[in-house]
């Protein structure tokens, strides 16, 4: 901080005034420590390129405004990143494939962006815009959902969580579904092989056909072979 320069308040606002060092109060002194303070935090999270165009500040708070402009951009460059950030949210869906808890992060992830540009949605917002954002077969939870909860005092935590509690028992479900489908996959077999007594009876015959003509043609062989005289 420049050694001549105290902070004070001079018509409901805060600015730095012309005072020598040996003019300072208590309270200067203190407003100056903070100051120093503010100012060393601020350069140890800085690279070198950065460091080098904010080292002419001579405050913390005009470090804090130049990062803002440079980070931030101007109001031009505001507006456009929040278009985008709204076209984002606009036409956010959940994914083929995509977990519960994988779209929270993705849509929380909006929703934050959104708000650090000034846009913000009420509850009942976010909840309906989450609900639409869901594939077809999360209808029946989302009517059930929208009847028996206030919208309007459902949190965004609040109702990811409940949606994860359903899509674990979903899941559940759909593990213990193989075991239990085992035997009616066994009694549809054998009520299959029951219905069906003409096939195995026409296999039966088929093979009874086979050993006939076998074993005429072998009669055949063995007389020619001991009676050759009947060729």
């Amino acid at each position: 901080m420049n050694p001549n320069l105290a902070f004070a308040i001079s018509n409901g606002e805060p600015q730095f005034l012309e005072k020598s060092r040996h003019e300072y109060t208590n309270e200067d002194n203190k407003k100056a420590n903070l100051d120093n303070v503010a100012r060393d935090i601020l350069y140890k999270t800085l690279d070198k390129n950065m460091f080098s165009k904010i080292k002419i500040c001579a405050n913390a708070k005009e470090i804090w405004e130049m990062l803002t402009q440079i980070c931030e951009g101007n109001d031009e460059t505001k507006e456009n990143k929040l278009t985008v950030a709204q076209q984002k949210y606009e036409s956010i869906k959940m994914k083929d494939g995509e977990t519960m808890t994988e779209f929270d992060e993705r849509f929380s992830a909006v929703v934050i962006e959104l708000k650090s540009f000034g846009k913000e949605y009420s509850n009942r917002e976010l909840t309906l815009k989450v609900m639409r954002a869901l594939p077809r077969e999360w209808d029946v939870k989302t009517m059930a959902m929208r009847e028996s909860k206030d919208l309007n005092k459902l949190e965004l935590h609040d109702l990811f969580a409940n949606l994860k509690a359903y899509e674990f028992e979903l899941e559940t479900r759909t593990e213990a579904g193989p075991s239990t489908s085992q035997p009616t996959k066994a009694l549809a077999a054998t009520t299959t092989e029951q219905c069906s007594p003409s096939t195995s009876k026409t296999t039966d015959q088929l093979s009874d056909d086979v050993m006939s003509l076998f074993v005429k043609k072998f009669g055949k062989y063995l007389r020619r072979s001991y009676n050759p005289s009947t060729s």
